[in-house]
């Protein structure tokens, strides 16, 4: 009984602390979205002249613009609980260079497929968000072998990379949808279930900026699944 009572003093102490740290996370992931959304909306308007003309002239440094999110992301998670605002900072630029490279992406893209996808994906965000915060179902099974069919399902789009089969590539974006939508749950909970054990121990802002990071992830996946399933449908 004595067990019982300290764990369910516990969670009531920490509810009103997870439910701020959740809020903090969910806040940095919409300014993260924000940001991408204003950097790919002036580089296609306001900077559209010089970004056209940086392509042109630089088409090795574009590569390395696409790529450059991919190390940002490993720095942050490293150094997120460690430095909190310089985390922060760079998940910001992080959402900048991604807003840049949905820019160069969103010339391939009608404006309708672009705000069909944007909205299909935040949809089932939000679904899939709160379903992952207040379920008290285990993820972690299902999210683990998310985790593993992702990895082969990204072997698989590079091989097809060379086969350009659309079929193909409409098929694997469906299951990419799905996969990040569980992940989408999975990241939710498991953000959740890592303030509960460590919270009192790291620091909460950089948790929040990690939580911010993996969810803004799987939106911005979810977004660019969606928006080749919309533009292969408009197409067929």
């Amino acid at each position: 009984m004595g067990n019982c009572d300290q764990e369910s003093e516990r969670r009531q102490v920490d509810a009103p602390g997870l439910n701020l740290f959740l809020s903090r996370i969910y806040e940095y992931m919409a300014l993260a979205v924000f940001i991408s959304a204003i950097s790919a909306y002036l580089t296609m308007t306001v900077f559209a002249r010089s970004f056209a003309s940086f392509i042109a002239a630089h088409q090795w440094e574009v590569w390395l613009l696409i790529l450059l999110p991919i190390a940002l992301t490993f720095i942050i998670s490293f150094r997120a609980t460690r430095n909190p605002v310089a985390s922060f900072a760079l998940l910001m630029i992080t959402a900048i260079v991604y807003g840049v490279t949905f820019a160069f992406l969103a010339e391939a893209y009608s404006g309708h497929n672009v705000a069909s996808a944007f909205v299909a994906s935040a949809t089932v965000f939000i679904i899939m968000a709160i379903i992952g915060t207040i379920t008290k179902k285990d993820l972690s099974r299902i999210g683990s072998y998310a985790s593993a069919a992702l990895i082969g399902l990204i072997v698989a789009m590079v091989i097809n990379l060379f086969l350009h089969n659309s079929i193909i590539d409409y098929i694997f974006s469906t299951i990419a949808v799905i996969i990040f939508t569980i992940l989408t749950a999975w990241d939710a909970q498991r953000m959740k279930n890592i303030y509960l054990r460590y919270g009192g121990d790291i620091s909460t802002n950089g948790l929040a900026v990690l939580g911010a990071l993996q969810l803004y992830l799987d939106f911005v996946n979810l977004f660019l699944q969606f928006l080749d399933i919309f533009s292969a449908s408009e197409s067929n």
